[in-house]
């Protein structure tokens, strides 16, 4: 079934879906670009791996793998003598514990040189949130590209967090893309995406004097949603995540879905 929203679906923004969402879409955009741009061209997936903090329960404890540990090696006893008395820690605290996973940006290059064309860069939390090293990487990373002779697109389909920031004041909206081209910076092409309005076919800039390709982006998301079976995951008698909707944005959500539960 897909999903009931006319674009973005904000409920695919709860954390527990977004990292799949995250890169199933840029695997997605893969696939459908070297539908397009090969020979010449191709796209890649680049992997990024930051940490995220989570919440310790003894299972996750437990899959831990320490970095010393004391084995069984055959039934010898252990030597004999006085056992030392050991102290007791007076008091017990926490670390924080935070666990690896990897998030993917596209990455068009040229076939055989391997020259680096365009990068498009799908925003996540991490990305978005002022004190975790992903972010600092993040704009690094961007300064770097618009700095060079890359093309740069960023996909931002998250209402929260931190917008990479733009010089001119732009719309405001829930999401974003925005497209550099190389030779016509300090101008960036900006889509400010409301709640429901429709996701755009966007253009991919390669080398010159090769065309743009296009890349339609709410056929991409909705084949993700398909293969990511969120239809099966999202209980859409829920509450939006956070953060909250706007008056207007809220009483068009509730429309929508009061006619999707009582169509089912």
């Amino acid at each position: 079934m897909p999903s009931p929203f006319p674009g973005m679906d904000p409920y695919i923004e709860a954390p527990r879906i977004w990292t799949d969402f995250h890169n199933g879409l840029a695997d997605e955009i893969r696939a459908h670009l070297n539908r397009t741009i090969r020979p010449k061209y191709y796209a890649g997936l680049t992997p990024y791996v930051t940490y995220e903090t989570i919440e310790v329960t003894q299972r996750a404890v437990e899959n831990i793998r320490p970095d010393v540990g004391i084995w069984q090696t055959a039934r010898t006893p252990l030597a004999t003598g006085a056992a030392p008395v050991l102290d007791a820690a007076p008091v017990t605290s926490t670390v924080t514990h935070e666990l690896p996973f990897e998030l993917f940006s596209v990455e068009i290059r040229m076939a055989g040189a391997e020259t680096l064309i365009t990068s498009i860069e799908i925003l996540s939390p991490v990305n978005k949130h002022r004190t975790h090293d992903a972010h600092i990487d993040y704009l690094r990373k961007r300064r770097e590209l618009l700095r060079s002779a890359v093309h740069l697109i960023e996909i931002d389909l998250l209402r929260g967090g931190l917008r990479p920031p733009l010089d001119t004041p732009v719309p405001k909206a829930p999401y974003y893309i925005t497209l550099s081209r190389a030779n016509r910076r300090p101008h960036v092409a900006v889509w400010p995406l409301a709640l429901n309005a429709r996701l755009p076919i966007i253009p991919i800039p390669l080398l010159e004097p090769d065309p743009d390709v296009p890349l339609n982006l709410g056929e991409v998301i909705a084949s993700v949603y398909e293969r990511g079976g969120y239809d099966a995951r999202i209980d859409y008698a829920q509450p939006v995540p956070p953060p909250a909707l706007s008056p207007e944005e809220r009483a068009w959500v509730q429309l929508l879905l009061t006619n999707l539960l009582e169509d089912r």
